[in-house]
C-alpha cells in the first residue's frame, strides 16, 4: 500500500504532519508531495518540506490520496489539476480517498463524494454538493474517509491506520503512544 499526502501553499499544519507521523510509526510507505514550491510553507508560516514534487510522481504508483485542510491549502489543492487527476485516478482504481477540515471540498471538486457520508469543517458543508454531511470528528463511507478540523488530526490517522494495516496495528499504536501520556 503506498500512500500520498499532498502538502500546498497553506496547508494546516498539524494536520499534515500528524496525519504523515502517525501512518509512519505504524510501518506504512508514504510519500509527501509539494504541490508547488518545497518547502511548502504551511497556514501558520511553519516550512515543511516534502519528499517529493508532485510533478515527478506517478498517480497509478499510489493506492491512497490523504488531503491536510488549512486555508488556503485546502483551495489550492482544489485548484492544482495534478492532485484531481491523482484522486481521480486512485479512486477509478478502487483506492483509498481521505481528507481533512476543508480538504473535502477538493473531493467535491474532483467529483468522487457524490451519494457519500462525509464530515468537514464546520461552514465548509455547503460546498460539498451531492454528499450527506453528518458533522461526526471522523466518518468513513467505504474507500472516503474524511474528518471534522484540526483537533480530529489523531482520530482521523489511526481510522487511516485501521482501514490500511488492521485494528489490532491501530491499537498497537495508540497503547504505544498513550505510554507516553501517562
Amino acid at each position: 500500500m503506498k500512500i500520498i499526502v499532498p502538502f500546498a501553499e497553506g496547508f494546516e499544519e498539524i494536520e499534515g504532519i500528524t496525519i504523515v507521523d502517525v501512518l509512519r510509526r505504524a510501518g506504512l510507505d508514504v510519500t509527501t508531495a509539494a504541490t508547488g514550491a518545497n518547502p511548502v510553507a504551511g497556514s501558520h508560516r511553519i516550512p515543511v518540506v516534502a519528499d517529493q514534487k508532485i510533478a515527478s510522481l506517478t498517480a497509478s504508483d499510489y493506492d491512497c490520496i490523504i488531503l491536510p485542510g488549512g486555508m488556503p491549502g485546502s483551495d489550492n489543492l482544489k485548484n492544482d489539476d495534478t492532485v484531481l487527476s491523482f484522486i481521480k485516478l486512485i479512486d477509478s482504481a478502487g483506492g483509498y480517498i481521505a481528507a481533512l477540515c476543508a480538504a473535502p471540498i477538493v473531493l467535491a471538486a474532483a467529483g468522487v463524494i457524490a451519494g457519500k457520508k462525509v464530515t468537514c469543517f464546520p461552514g465548509f458543508e455547503q460546498i460539498l454538493s451531492g454528499a450527506t454531511y453528518t458533522g461526526k470528528p471522523v466518518e468513513v463511507d467505504g474507500r472516503i474517509i474524511t474528518g471534522r478540523g484540526p483537533g480530529c488530526a489523531l482520530p482521523f490517522a489511526f481510522e487511516i491506520v485501521k482501514l490500511l494495516a488492521g485494528e489490532s496495528s491501530k491499537k498497537q499504536l495508540i497503547s504505544d503512544m498513550q505510554a507516553y501520556w501517562m
